[in-house]
């Protein structure tokens, strides 16, 4: 298998860029969340609403950065020569890796019991937060091999025994799937798109036809009075494959821009398909309306339009004017997104875990709740500094 040869090869800043500004907006809506006495228009939109927020625009901003990035990946794999067997076998670990964490961090959320459970809920939560550091950290080939067994396969069995030690509140030992989490339904939508981008040699066309796919599926999958609605399988793919939409998007766009037309000023392919996005958002609104809760197709449009024309504008200010010097207050975050993402969690229930409130409650309202998360935002960006010089980085 031999993706095309003249896909641009090496990183691109406008990509890490677009990556370290969605994760720092995400660090900063994920704290507002907590924040009460603030504008609808930043928080997430009831589910029975029909709009979307900027609030509603970040996950997917995330899976199509997602997208945009699998053409690299592979690329730079057969590259180094690796064999299909260890490209899959990446492609599984990452996916199953994602999964995992997204089923423990939920489970820390609620519904477990309280009083029988071994350890307080905000220690368990810690742990599920801070144990894949030691198991997914990019360990330097100076580091001894010992420890580094040591630290990963121990966190391995630290997630098996948190597993048993998780009581529900029925009274049932071990989690369950109440939802897969955020981190979980990248890992499922990451993992549609890269084994279909695999099997069809990651061809334009292929892509093209993977997103109107997920788009019929999706749309399927919420129309009333269908069949295929009472499948329990069909309504498990077609919920992915929601998410797999802006994947495949990201996919679509990425090899519009760089698949032998590297950095060019105009490039009306990629404008076309953005425009093509809302199109059929605006056509498929009057159905199924926009709804992030509810994953609707017009949603999943509307925003892969909207992540299509603000990373175009990147693309141009930063390839084509090669003015990039800005975006390197954003790069901590792009370089250790996945560290940045559950830092936040670890620090907010080890403080809950040994009773330390660090926070007044002046600013959990309005506009100092407001102020805090921006300061709160800034602080994980600059820790990510301190994080990739000591070289702790979530490599999956």
């Amino acid at each position: 298998m031999t993706i095309k040869e003249n896909l641009y090869n090496g990183r691109i800043l406008s990509i890490d860029a677009f990556r370290g500004i969605t994760i720092l907006v995400m660090i900063f809506v994920n704290e507002l969340s907590g924040v009460s006495n603030i504008p609808q228009w930043m928080k997430h939109m009831p589910a029975d609403a029909d709009a979307i927020t900027f609030v509603d625009l970040v996950f997917p901003a995330f899976l199509f950065i997602v997208g945009m990035s699998v053409p690299f990946a592979f690329n730079a794999r057969l590259a180094k020569g690796d064999p299909p067997l260890i490209i899959w076998k990446h492609t599984l670990k990452r996916s199953v890796a994602l999964i995992v964490m997204g089923l423990f961090m939920v489970n820390a959320e609620y519904g477990y019991n309280e009083a029988q459970m071994f350890i307080s809920p905000a220690l368990w939560a810690f742990f599920a937060y801070a144990l894949p550091i030691p198991i997914w950290n990019k360990y330097s080939k100076e580091f001894p091999p010992l420890w580094k067994n040591v630290l990963q396969y121990g966190g391995m069995l630290g997630f098996v025994a948190l597993y048993f030690l998780y009581i529900q509140e029925n009274g049932t030992m071990g989690m369950t799937e109440k939802w897969w989490g955020i981190l979980g339904l990248i890992g499922w939508a990451y993992l549609f798109t890269v084994v279909y981008y695999w099997f069809t040699n990651g061809h334009l066309k292929a892509m093209i036809a993977l997103f109107f796919i997920c788009v019929l599926a999706n749309s399927l999958n919420l129309t009333e009075g269908l069949a295929l609605r009472e499948m329990g399988w069909f309504s498990f793919v077609a919920g992915h494959l929601t998410h797999a939409t802006l994947v495949s998007t990201g996919v679509i766009i990425s090899l519009l821009l760089f698949d032998g037309q590297n950095k060019i000023a105009i490039n009306w392919k990629v404008i076309g398909f953005g425009l093509l996005f809302f199109l059929m958002g605006y056509l498929l609104r009057p159905y199924y309306e926009v709804s992030k809760i509810r994953g609707t197709p017009s949603w999943c449009l509307y925003s892969a339009g909207l992540c299509t024309f603000i990373y175009y504008g990147l693309f141009w200010l930063m390839e084509v004017k090669k003015r990039t010097q800005w975006s390197d207050f954003f790069m901590p975050a792009a370089a250790n997104p996945l560290l940045i993402y559950i830092l936040p969690g670890i620090i907010i229930y080890f403080n809950k875990a040994i009773g330390l409130k660090v926070v007044p409650a002046y600013f959990n309202s309005g506009l100092p709740g407001i102020l805090w998360c921006a300061i709160f935002s800034i602080i994980m960006l600059y820790l990510m500094k301190v994080f990739n010089k000591l070289n702790i980085r979530l490599h999956l």
